[in-house]
């Protein structure tokens, strides 16, 4: 695995965005792209406590961040309990000539693998719900889906623990409206994760795809591991 950027630059997230400084140009590629990540911060999420989980999760996301065209778009936002104010740490990129996207790439991936550390000294705090559909619902506003391409990646174990649901107790997801229609992609990384149960994990799947489905998305990827 690749070694990751000191847990200062991680931290350094935490208050202002990450800018890499590189001088040569990026190819420009036909159409840009918008990628949501989101880190759930619930307990139920192993990585916010398990540092070998999130150290792996973090080198997808090099692999998945590395080589946008320039001009795409990375938000990075947590979720977990339904206050905002919860859920301060927001993280907004453009790639371009000065924010490569693999000094980007490689900010980010540091920031997920320093999970477990952050909300271990308290950076970050660990939430006890898992307000997914909320966090989904919100993003929806800030993304032009006919604009570009739009994907979606949700580090998350997948289960909706909130008034809308509580799906490790057999509840389902609401049916959403098409607030996501003709956006690329909704990933999960981690779907499944602490369930205890290849069942349990298919049926969080098939449900997520489903949402996905209707909420307009044109394809669904739920990863238990990779």
């Amino acid at each position: 695995m690749r070694n990751f950027a000191p847990l200062a630059v991680a931290v350094a997230f935490l208050s202002a965005p990450f800018f890499a400084a590189g001088a040569a140009a990026v190819d420009a590629p036909a159409r840009a792209q918008t990628i949501i990540i989101g880190l759930d911060l619930s307990k139920s999420n192993p990585l916010v406590e398990d540092e070998a989980y999130a150290a792996r999760v973090a080198a997808r996301m090099v692999a998945e961040i590395d080589k946008l065209p320039v001009r795409s778009r990375v938000m990075v936002r947590t979720f977990g309990a339904y206050d905002s104010s919860e859920n301060p740490l927001k993280i907004d990129e453009v790639i371009s000539a000065r924010a490569r996207p693999e000094s980007v790439a490689e900010g980010i991936s540091a920031l997920v693998a320093a999970m477990p550390q952050l909300v271990a000294e308290g950076k970050l705090k660990a939430q006890q719900w898992t307000y997914i559909v909320s966090f989904m619902e919100t993003m929806s506003h800030q993304v032009d889906c006919a604009a570009g391409d739009v994907r979606v990646i949700l580090l998350t174990d997948g289960f909706e623990d909130s008034e809308q649901a509580r799906m490790l107790r057999g509840g389902s997801l609401p049916k959403p409206d098409p607030y996501f229609q003709g956006c690329t992609e909704l990933m999960m990384l981690g779907v499944g994760q602490g369930g205890g149960s290849p069942a349990v994990t298919k049926r969080a799947r098939e449900q997520w795809e489903r949402w996905a489905q209707a909420a307009g998305f044109q394809r669904f990827t739920g990863l238990y591991d990779w």
